[in-house]
């Protein structure tokens, strides 16, 4: 590993924070403590702005380079946790009862944090890095609410780099996907009312908790007889909640889950499907059924010119052999896509020697990660804008 000097030096600084802010998980738009943590650190590297509060809880740094050039890269971290209860027993395991850095959040930025720390010492680049801490990430919106509080007019970017870590046991491997790289997702909610009765006279009723559980089984003939074989769909339900006494028939039930398309037809055409099943299941059952489905993440769609910077970038760091530029589009969703939509950029993965799954609560991320991150991200600003 070729780790840039500064941020080799700053190995146990980075170290600690990340272990604060794991032991201190924040949900999305409340990482106060995480957003007060960053601009702190920023202002003590020598940042030249830092500017606070833009969507809700994020922070932006301006770092400016040597040379005069009017370029900006910027280069992006997410902050906020998970409500999900610890399991690890690590030392700093999570304080924060029911919340948990299940994603590895603390360690992205920690590692921007050691970038903007690198970036700031040495200035060794002609232009502008734009170092942007999102909020909310989880599924609530954090992308979308910096730029509609305006992120990219106030602080302009000609393209922008993310980065995830990946618990594959394979540390230092960092992959990217060109083009369609990662899922668009949406949410969906179902909501049933029936009509209850005695758990003794099922006559009586119109059962809720039987049309949902037939309604559950039925959606999943959209993925085998509608979707075609080629395409990719993921339908996952995920929540069923009906019932509160052994001897009632359920009055109502609600079914709740995600779809995860790369095609907007496809999508389009499991919504048709869905609403026609509510509709059809209703007037079968003479119950009323609504469906709440709403678009959450957009594709994410890596730029093939800047996919092919960031490996190199990346190269520089781990090796030419430690690289997959050729990584395969994944299923999870991921709202980096909202700003890529906006700005042309590309997101990759490190590999670290965890293997547990994100979003398990026995997860734990391998810290030495965190400077091979960290040297990536600075050293993309140093390659796009080299020095003349």
């Amino acid at each position: 590993m070729n780790i840039l000097p500064t941020i080799a030096d700053s190995v146990p600084e980075l170290e600690d924070i990340f272990r604060d802010l794991h032991a201190h998980p924040e949900i999305g738009f409340t990482e106060v403590r995480t957003s007060g943590i960053v601009a702190e650190k920023l202002r003590s590297y020598g940042v030249d702005e830092v500017h606070e509060g833009l969507g809700k809880t994020g922070v932006v740094g301006i770092i400016r380079g040597k040379g005069q050039g009017n370029r900006r890269v910027g280069l992006r971290a997410d902050m906020d946790a998970l409500p999900i209860q610890e399991a690890t027993g690590l030392p700093y395991a999570s304080k924060n009862d029911g919340v948990m850095h299940a994603c590895g959040h603390d360690s992205h930025t920690t590692m921007l944090l050691g970038a903007a720390k690198h970036l700031a010492a040495t200035r060794d680049f002609d232009g502008t890095a734009v170092v942007v801490f999102q909020p909310a990430e989880e599924g609530l919106g954090g992308a979308k609410q910096m730029l509609a509080d305006g992120l990219f007019e106030q602080f302009p970017c000609d393209e922008i780099f993310g980065m995830h870590n990946h618990p594959n046991g394979k540390p230092g491997k960092v992959g990217i996907c060109k083009g369609q790289a990662m899922a668009g997702a949406a949410f969906f909610d179902i909501h049933i009312k029936g009509k209850g009765s005695h758990a003794a006279k099922p006559s009586d009723s119109r059962d809720a908790l039987i049309i949902a559980a037939s309604l559950a089984s039925e959606m999943q003939t959209i993925l085998s007889r509608n979707i075609p074989a080629q395409e990719v769909l993921v339908m996952s339900i995920t929540q069923i909640h009906s019932g509160s006494a052994y001897n009632v028939v359920p009055e109502t039930a609600t079914l709740a889950g995600t779809v995860r398309y790369f095609a907007d037809e496809m999508y389009e055409l499991a919504a048709s499907r869905m609403q026609a099943l509510c509709d059809g299941f209703a007037i079968a059952h003479g119950v009323e059924i609504t469906l709440d489905l709403r678009s959450v993440f957009d594709v994410l769609i890596n730029d093939d010119e800047l996919s092919d910077v960031y490996m190199q970038a990346a190269g520089d760091i781990v090796g030419i052999e430690n690289l997959d530029p050729n990584a395969p589009p994944v299923t999870g969703s991921e709202d980096f896509a909202d700003m890529l939509r906006v700005v042309p950029g590309a997101y990759c993965t490190v590999g670290h020697g965890g293997t547990a799954p994100l979003h398990n609560p026995e997860y734990v991320l391998d810290t030495s990660i965190l400077p091979v991150g960290a040297s990536i991200m600075a050293r993309v600003v140093e390659v796009r804008l080299p020095l003349s």
